[in-house]
């Protein structure tokens, strides 16, 4: 696990003014806390902080200068701006070497599945509690060749050694189902036309008869018949 090392200063102004003047002047708004030590309110460099979470995670490690001092903390929140997605304001946590703490690791998936099986995710990411200077970017989980049935649950995961997990060991992580049939397919067609109340069109070849057109010539011969016996 990468150590990300961040220059931080000391905010003494408070509010949404003084907030937009710090994220104008390229850094971000954060509040650094834990083991009892009163809320620490600094900014961080916005590029390097980007950089690290982009690099290491949202568990990334993190080693905070201020003063002089070095801390460790990790990133326990981030708020972003919804339209440009920039870092305004962070919350970080005061950790120790050796010291445990509890996270939420990203779940990645690697391989493709038996061509009969659709996997099914139900868990992006899993409950874990880990060394907070040995915290796992990720946890890769191998898909090759499951089939229908073969499903993964959290306790089926391989953790990194020191690591517990926290998350129930039933919840299921990915789920496989069977590929449907074209058959399959078809009759959950027609049942959702009849709820739809949808009728399909019947064709010619179910015995519907469609009358020939009347011969228009043979018509006028038997009109000009009639007025020769009428005369």
């Amino acid at each position: 696990m990468a150590d990300f090392r961040l220059e931080a200063e000391t905010r003494t102004e408070f509010g949404k003014g003084s907030a937009r003047r710090t994220r104008r002047a390229g850094r971000v708004p954060a509040v650094l806390y834990g083991h009892g030590q009163d809320v620490v309110h600094l900014s961080l460099p916005a590029r390097e902080f980007a950089a690290a979470l982009r690099n290491g995670g949202t568990n990334a490690l993190l080693t905070i200068v201020l003063d002089g001092k070095e801390q460790l903390a990790l990133t326990k929140a981030v708020q972003r701006d919804p339209l440009t997605r920039t870092h305004e304001h962070a919350d970080l946590l005061l950790v120790r070497r050796g010291e445990k703490t509890t996270v939420e690791v990203p779940i990645v998936i690697v391989g493709e599945p038996a061509p009969d099986s659709i996997p099914n995710h139900q868990l992006n990411t899993v409950s874990i509690e880990a060394d907070a200077t040995k915290l796992p970017d990720s946890i890769e989980v191998d898909i090759t060749g499951r089939s229908a049935g073969q499903n993964i649950s959290a306790g089926d995961l391989v953790l990194p050694s020191g690591s517990t997990l926290i998350t129930d060991p039933e919840a299921m992580v990915i789920g496989f189902l069977g590929a449907p049939t074209v058959e399959a397919l078809e009759a959950e067609l027609a049942e959702a036309e009849a709820e739809a109340g949808i009728e399909r069109e019947e064709s010619d070849a179910d015995g519907d008869v469609v009358p020939e057109p009347q011969d228009q010539g043979s018509g006028e011969s038997m009109d000009s018949a009639e007025n020769s016996a009428d005369n």
